[in-house]
């Protein structure tokens, strides 16, 4: 079981894992695709609703309370799948290897089928296959004519191939020009109030582009790796909110999911806890479990951040930390570059 591969449930239920470390009793993460009689995907004969909002799953699992669960790694209730529940598993990396031998179906033929199809040739062709994997809506078999290509790569070779992949204009073309502004529309729904110019800063540093035949939207999240990585260890305590601005003092753990940044404080804006400045020199991560913020943000970089204050341990260390997490039905936690520097990729800052 890995990351972003995808668990059906005995009640129908499609769930998306996230994450490495789950409890002996779920698997962790949150609906993706549930039977609803106005959806618009078909799934083993019936109608389905895809979900692309993670607290969501909250409403969605209302009579199935077995399924909110307390996760020791973000210290909160957040959703999951019971493991006896679990009828099939999808993995990504094994829907790969079907669709470079052949086990394609009617969705990966055509259209943006087969600018997947294409793309997959293409990795296997550089011997990248083992560090890459196929997710979404290709992986469970009910792709549309709408649908993007998500794919996942793991670890550092997975993260070397994707940035060589994502490069190869035969295959993916980049956000340039006009298409930027629909790469804006994309992300500010769920970025609400982030400025065009810093917005798309941030999406210029992941792997995402538009394929070359159709020009569908592809993109890929760069896991861990397979094996157990400090990041396991670490164990969190929500405590309230916290809203500040910062400093990005090292990104080298932030470019895989889960992204952690290591953060210097520079100013609490807001805080639900009391006197906040006491201790936010100890304030010094920046954790998010979804892609959205993998490879966002680089050493140096100012930015603004609305999040869940947690305090984290691991291995004897305490500290504190803001949490991304997408399991609140209460208000959005967003990061993003503050307005005033930006700092890309080459280390270069430069002022709007």
């Amino acid at each position: 079981m890995r990351d972003r591969d995808y668990l059906l449930d005995r009640h129908g239920i499609v769930f998306k894992v996230i994450g490495d470390v789950h409890p002996d009793s779920h698997y962790l993460g949150y609906v993706k695709y549930h039977p609803h009689r106005r959806g618009d995907r078909v799934l083993f004969g019936r109608s389905y609703q895809q979900n692309s909002v993670v607290s969501r799953s909250f409403g969605i699992l209302a009579r199935r309370p077995e399924c909110y669960v307390y996760s020791d790694a973000l210290g909160s209730v957040i959703t999951g799948v019971p493991r006896r529940d679990v009828v099939r598993h999808y993995s990504a990396r094994r829907r790969l290897a079907e669709l470079h031998h052949g086990n394609a179906g009617g969705s990966e033929t055509s259209g943006v089928g087969g600018d997947l199809l294409a793309i997959v040739e293409r990795i296997a062709e550089r011997g990248w296959s083992p560090f890459f994997g196929v997710t979404g809506s290709f992986l469970v078999g009910c792709a549309n004519r709408w649908s993007d290509i998500d794919l996942v790569s793991y670890g550092p070779e997975g993260y070397g191939a994707a940035r060589e992949l994502f490069a190869d204009r035969d295959v993916i073309g980049a956000y340039e020009g006009e298409h930027l502004t629909r790469l804006y529309l994309r992300r500010a729904k769920y970025m609400e109030g982030s400025r065009f110019e810093t917005l798309m800063e941030q999406e210029r540093r992941k792997f995402q582009g538009m394929t070359a035949g159709v020009g569908a939207h592809i993109n890929c999240e760069p896991l861990r790796s397979d094996t157990a990585g400090h990041l396991d260890t670490m164990r969190a305590k929500e405590i309230g909110e916290i809203t500040l601005l910062a400093t990005v003092t090292d990104h080298a753990e932030g470019v895989l999911t889960p992204a952690l940044y290591r953060i210097r404080v520079d100013r609490v804006l807001h805080s639900t806890v009391d006197d906040p400045e006491s201790f936010a020199d100890r304030i010094v991560h920046l954790r998010s479990y979804l892609g959205a913020y993998t490879g966002a943000f680089r050493a140096g970089d100012s930015i603004h951040v609305v999040g869940r204050l947690v305090h984290l341990s691991q291995e004897g260390e305490d500290t504190f930390g803001v949490e991304l997490t997408p399991w609140t039905a209460s208000r959005s936690y967003l990061a993003d570059l503050a307005p005033d520097v930006a700092v890309h990729g080459n280390g270069t800052a430069t002022r709007p």
